[in-house]
């Protein structure tokens, strides 16, 4: 069933669907001598008309996980794909866009999970994402459609954090050892309209999207 959410698309949102095939707008954050971030505002273009497919089609679920007063119910819904799960990754946009990023950073994103925010009371507290130690320095592509929403990293353990304020077709590619050696969070905030966010990752774990993971571990 497709959630409810308020969502008001923006002009520039419904334009036609595509992308930077160049990556001409991508620009790299350092954050240290390791870790790196790719951002590139208004990426994917008509990203409004992805956002209603996605909603419309994806089978969205709220996941349980352990916290210290027990099972609790996550503030966001979730829907992961798979590569060789039988299922078209949807709309078609999406796929080539997984591929063209996989060419680019020189990995096979094997997997793509879907995070719906459905207003300011939904977030993701700090976390890394649960890849596999195996692969020392993860590549992660985050592409945003909706609303924006500010996404904080910082390094792991505490210190100052880095905001990006991510929606309407916005990129952001983590690599090096930033999931190693720093972590991220989405804050809830006192009002927000609805976002999606798609996460392609290689080597995920396999506990990154069971129903009672013990924390949040699958994107932001």
């Amino acid at each position: 069933m497709e959630p409810f959410v308020p969502f008001q698309p923006s002009l520039l949102g419904a334009e036609p669907t595509g992308f930077d095939r160049a990556f001409a707008e991508v620009r790299r954050v350092r954050l240290d001598e390791t870790s790196w971030i790719d951002h590139a505002p208004g990426f994917l273009r008509g990203s409004d008309a992805v956002f209603g497919e996605v909603l419309a089609t994806r089978p969205w679920a709220q996941r349980t996980r352990w916290m210290h007063q027990g099972k609790v119910l996550e503030p966001r819904l979730t829907a992961p794909w798979i590569v060789g799960s039988g299922e078209p990754l949807r709309p078609p946009v999406l796929e080539e866009l997984r591929v063209a990023l996989g060419a680019r950073y020189g990995v096979l994103f094997d997997s793509a999970g879907f995070n719906l925010y459905r207003d300011g009371r939904d977030g993701v507290a700090w976390h890394s994402d649960k890849i596999r130690k195996e692969i020392p320095e993860p590549v992660i592509a985050l592409v945003s459609l909706g609303e924006p929403r500010t996404f904080l990293v910082r390094p792991k353990g505490g210190g100052s954090s880095i905001p990006f304020r991510l929606g309407r077709g916005d990129l952001l590619v983590t690599g090096g050892t930033t999931n190693r050696r720093w972590e991220h969070c989405v804050p809830k905030v006192a009002r927000a309209g609805p976002r999606i966010s798609v996460a392609y990752r290689h080597g995920l774990h396999p506990s990154a999207y069971g129903s009672d993971a013990a924390g949040p571990g699958a994107g932001a």
